[in-house]
């Protein structure tokens, strides 16, 4: 596969196209961003770790019968991926109050909530990724009824199993944002990442945030969250 132009750069990876028209190469920046991109650093190895995290938590979904973008890790930071035109969605899942939603709702940060709640917001950073029902995404275009019923499917299959899966290296999956693409031919598939930057991880027993979070709000050891995530998955 060869690694040709660069298509795109956004807050935290780099797209180059290759000599495929189905694939492309994704490359993983340590730069961090926070509050849609107002707030802005470095946190030294986290492309790395989003990386290798994202693609092996990819194959194990992949066993789950939903389909996605990965197709080969090429080294730590970079990754061939399938070529899709991204929903314009943030599609979040929410199993235990925190963040934003404990903010709008007054519910108290770790309540846990009584079943996962799915919210969808149109990405677009100068909005501030607004928060959209299913109504406003399919007035707008942005995706169909048929794609939102697939979406939302996959979405809490895909929770199900992540909550098992980091059940067993005492995290608990407070909440996380995933995005979904369609392929030239049509199919929703699983793609961007999941990593400490786009999920919750709080360690079962301290409570201990293992994410993003610890960038957000300046709480330090940032770096050291992000490599204990990875130690716990890779061992």
């Amino acid at each position: 596969m060869e690694k040709r132009e660069q298509m795109y750069e956004g807050k935290a990876k780099k797209v180059f196209a290759t000599d495929s028209d189905e694939y492309c190469i994704v490359s993983y920046k340590d730069d961090a961003t926070a509050f849609n991109g107002l707030k802005k650093g470095t946190i030294a190895g986290k492309g790395v770790v989003n990386n290798r995290m994202s693609n092996y938590l990819m194959q194990l979904i992949e066993k789950q019968g939903i389909p996605t973008h990965f197709v080969e890790e090429l080294n730590d930071r970079e990754t061939v991926v399938r070529k899709v035109t991204i929903v314009p969605l943030e599609v979040i899942v929410r199993n235990t109050a925190a963040g934003s939603f404990s903010k709008r709702f007054g519910v108290a940060e770790g309540t846990k909530l009584l079943c996962p709640t799915l919210e969808f917001c149109y990405k677009d950073d100068e909005l501030g990724d607004p928060m959209v029902n299913d109504y406003h995404i399919i007035a707008c275009g942005w995706a169909t009824r048929e794609d939102l019923d697939i979406i939302t499917d996959y979405t809490f299959k895909i929770n199900e199993f992540l909550i098992d899966f980091f059940k067993k290296i005492n995290v608990d999956l407070i909440d996380f944002k995933i995005e979904f693409g369609k392929t030239a031919d049509g199919k929703i598939i699983l793609a961007d990442e999941i990593s400490p930057d786009t999920c919750r991880f709080w360690d079962a027993t301290t409570h201990e945030k293992l994410d993003k979070d610890r960038f957000r709000r300046d709480m330090g050891s940032v770096e050291e969250a992000y490599r204990e995530m990875m130690r716990r998955i890779f061992g």
